[in-house]
């Protein structure tokens, strides 16, 4: 039996654009299902994704994280693909990045965007695209060079696994410090990135947006590896309780004095509340790895993709109907 795949494309107003993108698709990937989830359109994208074939489903919720989260849920497939509707990708791609999953065999295939023309990339979006990637790389790992990319191609068993918690556009870091965490195999495959179309506006905003990602980044920095974000924490605090208690240390060995009690007192309990940071960064390590744990085994609850699902023992085939 042939593996079922899916391409979702999330969409809000997008007429310029979704019907070439699914054409697109259609062409690359003939035996694929294709999804567009309507993120509340006000235009015409609900028609033409209906007049160009496509599987038309609606996310209310606005944002690109919801509708993730909606289609990661709804969806059964041994390989599903997602590409933004605004025709930047080049979804003739599909098909190679399809073939790598199946060939690694890997849990994600990202397209690594291409810039074929200067003007593909917003003013600033490819300077923040490498500052946040770079922060990522030094976090979580080096096996990304595009973690802003919305055009991938993930297994079954990374779809149910992810927990998708994000709201909006920081859903691909999100993606990317998943796979990271649990060291998920993933590839990259370059693709080229251009223009919109005529007519098509983008929805990013480029401070707002970059700050929730640089927020989210920070945030699975806390929960994901606590120790260093505590440690961190403790440090500054041990810097600044040795910089107010150094001096009056000296001070009391030279004189038997300590003139200033307060400093004293504050310097010993700012010391004292690095300690328990400390402990607890080391606490919570552990949660984390318990945490893990369970999603590593959520995550080989499911077969690994291959193009023959005949083969695949019963015990996983029934994984697959959860």
């Amino acid at each position: 039996m042939n593996p079922a795949i899916a391409c979702v494309v999330p969409c809000y107003n997008e007429e310029a654009a979704i019907g070439k993108v699914v054409h697109d698709l259609r062409a690359s990937l003939p035996e694929a299902i294709i999804y567009v989830y309507d993120n509340a359109s006000t235009d015409n994208t609900v028609a033409e994704a209906l007049k160009a074939g496509a599987v038309v489903r609606h996310e209310p919720r606005k944002g690109k994280g919801n509708v993730i989260r909606r289609a990661f849920a709804d969806i059964e497939a041994d390989a599903l693909l997602i590409i933004d509707g605004d025709d930047t990708y080049d979804a003739s791609r599909a098909r190679e990045m399809v073939e790598l999953l199946f060939e690694g065999p890997y849990d994600q295939v990202v397209g690594a965007r291409r810039e074929i023309v200067d003007t593909a990339y917003r003013a600033g979006h490819a300077v923040g695209n490498k500052m946040l990637t770079g922060t990522v790389r030094s976090l979580f790992g080096n096996d990304v060079s595009d973690m802003l990319s919305g055009y991938r191609v993930f297994s079954r068993r990374y779809i149910k696994s992810f927990p998708a918690l994000s709201h909006e556009f920081e859903t691909e870091t999100e993606m990317t410090v998943h796979a990271l965490s649990l060291r998920l195999p993933t590839a990259e495959m370059e693709v080229d990135f251009k223009d919109r179309p005529a007519g098509s506006v983008s929805k990013l905003r480029t401070y707002r947006d970059g700050w929730r990602i640089l927020k989210l980044i920070l945030g699975l920095a806390r929960r994901q590896r606590p120790s260093l974000f505590h440690s961190v924490v403790a440090g500054l605090l041990t810097l600044i309780s040795l910089a107010l208690g150094v001096p009056l240390i000296s001070e009391f060995i030279r004189t038997g004095t300590v003139p200033r009690l307060p400093t004293a007192v504050l310097a010993a309990a700012i010391m004292i509340i690095a300690v328990l940071v400390l402990l607890v960064g080391y606490i919570l390590e552990s949660f984390m790895h318990m945490r893990q744990e369970q999603a590593r085994l959520a995550h080989l609850r499911y077969p690994a993709p291959t193009r023959d699902t005949d083969f695949v023992p019963d015990m996983l085939q029934d994984a697959k109907k959860v």
